[in-house]
């Protein structure tokens, strides 16, 4: 919490955001009583922590199905990250996902000793046995968005883990993530918690998986190139480089950075369907976990774009004060289109004149600005205010975040 604090220190909003999140009350998941439940949760916790946080706080209707419906796409995933397992093994298991997760008592140990969530799948009994339990209309959703998925990454795998045209890029990003929105939304109607139009508009259930994926697409750069991965499209690439692999010689940079804001517009190309999707939602926690990854990514988008450290650097993120501030902050419409423009404002304000995407990406933020004043008129007063904190910091009042954090101190020692 100290580090977190001390990254955060020019933006006393995320100094108090996590002060506050420090002295909260933590909720408390229980699932003693329920075993397989409890190795469930705890696999999700293992997997993903951000993403256990948000389901786990998600109406107890969901919550499971959720929880293991990402559960088993993320053993698909894994299953398909695996550098080590050659495609002769590997291709089968992706095409046939969908059906080995009726089959009780199945489990996979052929991944390499360093793959992440190798666990998840030795144990991957326990995440079938949950699914057999769901609602029928759940399992359906599940099975049929996990076939999709498995045949489209067989034909990625095949294909050497490229793309070549920004419609392959769309379509991968599709079957990764965007199909992930489609059954999520099938899942939100199917309960009755949402209209059936939440369902029904796949456009922009893609778009939303689309854009968390292109913003980490663009963010994973180097850890993709480590790992002989590309996914960012030939097509944008190529006008930048003779090999995507170039970008990262310092004789590039100029060439590097555009060739990044080029991948940034193509990412906020979604931003309009996103908020519209997210004005579709009405149960507030289906509301938070949809749009907590959205900000999420948008802040990610703002700390990537002229940041030549992602040709550098692997792990980039942004800071946890931020983080934890996005996620107390996005509980509305109003709130989350007023995060939307404020990033938005940084990105353009950011943006080199001299670039060949700084007219695109204007375009784009201006148009986001102009959809949040029009549709979310409330946005306005959500954005002064969040202006107030965000600006106390880059005005100079270092003050104002000493002050919090030697309020936190204080407290820490208090409550000790």
């Amino acid at each position: 919490m100290a580090s977190a604090i001390l990254a955060s220190l020019f933006h006393p909003s995320e100094v108090l955001a996590l002060v506050q999140y420090k002295l909260a009350p933590k909720t408390k998941y229980d699932y003693t009583n329920d075993k397989a439940r409890e190795r469930l949760y705890h696999h999700l916790n293992m997997t993903s922590r951000s993403f256990a946080a948000v389901i786990q706080d998600l109406d107890e209707e969901l919550k499971d199905a959720i929880c293991l419906f990402y559960l088993i796409l993320r053993g698909l995933d894994t299953i398909e990250d695996d550098m080590t397992i050659d495609l002769e093994t590997k291709i089968p298991y992706l095409k046939t996902f969908h059906e080995i997760i009726y089959q009780k008592g199945w489990t996979f140990t052929k991944n390499g000793p360093n793959e992440k969530d190798r666990q998840l799948l030795v144990e991957f009994d326990v995440v079938i046995e949950g699914f057999l339990a769901l609602k029928p209309a759940y399992q359906t959703i599940i099975a049929d968005i996990t076939k999709r998925m498995g045949n489209g990454m067989a034909h990625y795998a095949t294909a050497g883990i490229h793309v070549d045209t920004t419609a392959d890029y769309d379509e991968y990003c599709h079957y990764v993530a965007g199909l992930v929105g489609l059954g999520l939304s099938e899942m939100f109607s199917a309960c009755g918690f949402e209209s059936p139009m939440v369902a029904k508009r796949k456009d922009l259930s893609n778009s939303m998986g689309l854009f968390l994926q292109k913003t980490n697409i663009t963010r994973d750069y180097l850890e993709d190139l480590r790992d002989n991965r590309r996914f960012w499209p030939k097509e944008i690439w190529g006008l930048y480089a003779e090999k995507l692999e170039d970008l990262v010689k310092p004789e590039n940079s100029d060439k590097a950075k555009q060739c990044l804001s080029h991948m940034v517009s193509n990412a906020m190309g979604h931003i309009k369907d996103v908020l519209e999707y997210l004005e579709m939602i009405k149960n507030p926690s289906c509301f938070k976990f949809c749009a907590i990854p959205q900000v999420m990514a948008i802040a990610t988008l703002n700390m990537l774009h002229t940041n030549y450290k992602i040709f550098t650097h692997e792990n980039i993120k942004i800071r946890k004060g931020e983080t934890v501030w996005l996620m107390k902050e996005s509980d509305n419409i109003d709130k989350v289109a007023a995060i939307f423009r404020l990033y938005a404002r940084e990105v353009n304000n950011k943006s080199d004149p001299l670039d060949p995407h700084f007219v695109d990406i204007g375009v784009a933020c201006g148009e986001i600005e102009q959809i949040c004043v029009g549709k979310y008129p409330g946005s306005t007063a959500e954005l002064a205010r969040l202006q107030a904190g965000v600006m106390a910091g880059t005005s100079g009042s270092v003050i104002t975040a000493a002050a919090v954090v030697a309020g936190a101190v204080v407290l820490k020692s208090t409550f000790a």
